[in-house]
């Protein structure tokens, strides 16, 4: 063994152990402000799927914004390494906008784990928002046109309904061995997430229980891979990605490309972290990937296709992107 190798092991090793304890230190600052004894929720029953509004999601029609309305522009937030602004509608509502190509993406995205019956907050996806008032973005205005038009607006209403109180990590929560997290392991598969950091999991403290949710699913509908190979709302390149990586009579192993090139002094902790990804979505019971394939079998192709057109994908990818999932939901129930 290389001195260098040795100094990258020793370095990784120090790292993970620092690791640890912030975890440890995590948790124990999501139990103090949330209190002893409160539920953990990562899945509830959505009822029966086939009647679900796959168009408008979770909000309903009548939450939905109005896409013909003019919105005022509050702020802009600097946080995260998409644009995002806060825009208020004629009726008073805030809503958070996020631009960029996750909008139509993670707006599918949410729809799917909704009808799977996990927690989310949806989004809803408008091509062209006239926002009043608009300065010029210090970032994103490549999606502005003139006269206040934002294209490719992601809309999610900003609400009080819940107190975020920390993150989750995956191979560390309540839920370990459970066929909730299991099935949300396939989910990730099933949406090709291939951007599955700790930081993308909150914990919400709702009507006093802990609510577990992937909260950033911009990273879905592409290819899975490293820095230059991966995408997000690209329907061929997700079409012609591999789903089951391998199968046995217990367990099956599904695909997540993530780890980086080469193991460097620079980026360990990136390496160990995306190395760690390709994890979630291995070694998952055999049964319990059958049970989420089973329970979206149930969804329609009208359904899924309304997933889609909502994200404002266009009829031919909207075609390519219902195929795609279609066959991986057989997939899975074949089993």
């Amino acid at each position: 063994m290389t001195f260098r190798t040795s100094r990258s092991l020793l370095l990784l090793t120090a790292l993970t152990a620092v690791s640890a304890v912030v975890s440890a230190q995590q948790k124990d600052t999501v139990a103090a402000k949330a209190g002893p004894g409160l539920p953990d929720r990562i899945w509830q029953d959505p009822g029966a799927m086939a009647s679900l509004d796959m168009f408008h999601g979770s909000d309903g029609k009548a939450r939905a914004p109005d896409p013909t309305e003019a919105f005022t522009f509050v702020s802009e937030d600097p946080a995260g390494s998409n644009p995002k602004l806060e825009v208020v509608a004629e009726d008073g509502v805030v809503w958070k906008v996020k631009l960029g190509p996750e909008s139509q993406s993670e707006t599918a995205a949410t729809r799917f784990l909704w009808a799977a019956g996990y927690f989310v907050e949806t989004g809803h996806y408008i091509a062209a928002l006239k926002v009043l008032g608009l300065p010029v973005l210090r970032r994103g205005q490549e999606f502005v046109s003139p006269g206040g038009i934002v294209r490719g607006a992601r809309l999610e209403r900003k609400t009080a309904s819940g107190e975020k109180i920390g993150n989750w990590d995956w191979f560390d929560n309540p839920f370990l061995g459970r066929r909730e997290l299991n099935g949300l392991r396939v989910m990730m598969a099933l949406l090709n997430n291939w951007d599955l950091k700790q930081i993308n999991n909150t914990i919400y403290l709702v009507d006093g229980g802990r609510y577990y949710t992937v909260s950033d699913l911009g990273a879905t509908f592409g290819s899975t891979g490293n820095a230059m190979t991966r995408s997000k709302g690209m329907p061929v390149e997700y079409q012609d990605s591999k789903f089951i990586a391998k199968d046995t009579p217990d367990f099956v192993d599904f695909v997540l490309h993530s780890r980086p090139f080469f193991l460097g002094a620079v980026g360990v902790t990136h390496y160990r972290d995306r190395t760690r990804m390709e994890q979630i979505t291995r070694h998952i019971p055999r049964a319990d990937a059958r049970w989420i394939g089973q329970r979206l079998s149930t969804l329609t192709d009208s359904q899924i296709r309304d997933v889609f057109r909502s994200a404002g994908y266009g009829s031919g990818d909207v075609e390519i992107l219902t195929r795609t999932i279609r066959l991986r939901i057989a997939a899975l129930e074949a089993l």
